[in-house]
């Protein structure tokens, strides 16, 4: 058994090594440095493409009420015909187990729904018209 100093990376360990051949005076009880050759360089996978998404289409009047997220329309507070006050809750979107809750962009009376409660809902898609 021998006892030699390794030095890995900088840092110093005292190893005991059992030699199956002599090991030469010349190096006995010195410190071996022993280089290690870095990891080989991955090149990144290859991105998918960039696909341009349509923009969102502006709103036929400013009465409509628009999604501003793809999902499930939860709920719609408001009721045909129902009076409505600017920045009231009229609908609920959820995208991704979170809720984003609609507000009415005018006040006025509600004309349409259009998307029903539990329907799926696309980005930019009028849910409901307030005239």
């Amino acid at each position: 058994m021998k006892r030699l100093k390794v030095t890995v990376d900088g840092k110093v360990y005292d190893v005991l090594v059992e030699g199956i051949d002599p090991v030469p005076a010349a190096i006995a009880g010195t410190p071996i440095s022993i280089p290690i050759a870095p990891a080989p360089v991955v090149a990144p996978p290859v991105a998918a493409p960039v696909v341009a998404v349509a923009p969102r289409p502006a709103a036929a009047s400013a009465g409509d009420v628009i999604s501003p997220l793809a999902g499930k329309l939860v709920s719609v507070e408001a009721k045909l015909g129902q009076d409505v006050a600017e920045g009231a809750q009229v609908a609920t979107v959820e995208a991704m187990k979170m809720n984003t809750y609609i507000y009415a962009p005018k006040t006025g009376k509600v004309a349409a729904v259009l998307i029903n409660a539990g329907d799926p809902v696309e980005e930019g898609a009028v849910i409901l018209r307030i005239d």
